[in-house]
């Protein structure tokens, strides 16, 4: 199969399952948020050490353990996607899986944002004006909901602040998310003990079923990730900038259409223009990479100042 259709086929394949991943969480009550986030970091250091020790790649930990601040930042990564994998699981149990999918439609605003402020990078008008309107979408959202729209914000900042880590530190995928997870899984296996201790673990004690969804917990998070890296080796960053807002308009759908979560006019509203923002940023973002690829083919005339 062509690389790019099988980049396309991998992207599909990532943001299907993110999206519809709210309908896995509620699967999991009556089993708490924090149980549910320890369950899954458990789970993906058993899933992803299975799947590295089958690829007969271990080895790499030999040599990541002889770089300090290489660990230092993934102890960043992971506190970061730490929280935004418990505000997401709390978000959806709590029934307010409409938040959680703004938080994902407003991220990309919010990677310009940190872009700005943190690597000091200079925004194009369009780019200025996207922010403006995710501002004012802000502004409309926390008069509807007489509140700042916390989660979406922490799982917006959290995950953009993790996208910037990782994207320091290079690591791939699987190893990745390896080492995250077993950063945070003796706190993880802690927290289990002591829930079990209290006899308050619904683990092996609701049913089967419900026991299996705890474990699987650890595939559900690794495969999407590892279809998400095979998707960015082979897409352009256009293409997989297309792709990441499928996922949170699945979710918008499975809150609204499945869940019934209210959608009053006024929250319709802020993510009309959270919307608005999204397709100016893309349209900007397209032309910008356009015209990037056609400055990079455009021959330099030959000069007497050349030859």
């Amino acid at each position: 199969m062509n690389p790019v259709r099988l980049g396309y086929l991998y992207g599909f394949g990532a943001y299907l399952l993110w999206g519809f991943f709210p309908i896995y969480l509620k699967l999991l009550r009556p089993a708490g948020p924090v149980e549910i986030l320890a369950h899954r970091i458990v789970w993906s250091v058993v899933f992803v050490a299975l799947l590295l020790a089958a690829m007969r790649n271990i080895g790499f930990l030999r040599a990541l353990a002889r770089r300090p601040r290489t660990l230092a930042a993934i102890v960043v990564a992971a506190a970061l996607i730490a929280v935004n994998w418990g505000t997401y699981i709390y978000g959806v149990n709590s029934d307010r899986v409409v938040e959680t999918a703004l938080g994902y439609f407003i991220n990309p605003l919010v990677v310009v944002l940190i872009g700005v402020f943190v690597l000091r990078e200079r925004l194009r008008p369009a780019q200025w004006a996207a922010l403006g309107v995710g501002a004012a979408a802000v502004v409309v959202l926390t008069v509807d909901y007489g509140r700042l729209p916390y989660l979406a914000l922490t799982l917006a900042f959290s995950f953009a602040g993790y996208g910037l880590v990782k994207k320091r530190l290079g690591l791939p995928a699987a190893e990745g998310l390896f080492v995250e997870s077993a950063v945070l899984a003796l706190p993880a296996l802690a927290y289990l003990g002591w829930l079990a201790g209290r006899g308050e673990s619904t683990f092996g004690h609701v049913s089967l079923g419900h026991t299996l969804l705890l474990v699987l917990a650890g595939a559900a998070t690794a495969v999407p990730l590892l279809l998400f890296a095979g998707a960015a080796n082979r897409l352009p960053l256009s293409g997989l900038g297309m792709l990441q807002y499928l996922a949170p308009i699945l979710q918008l759908g499975c809150g609204v259409l499945i869940f019934h979560e209210p959608m009053p006019p006024a929250r319709l509203a802020g993510f009309a223009l959270v919307w608005v923002a999204l397709i100016v940023f893309t349209v900007d973002a397209v032309r910008h990479t356009r015209r990037t690829r056609a400055a990079a083919r455009t021959p330099v005339p030959v000069t007497a100042a050349t030859r």
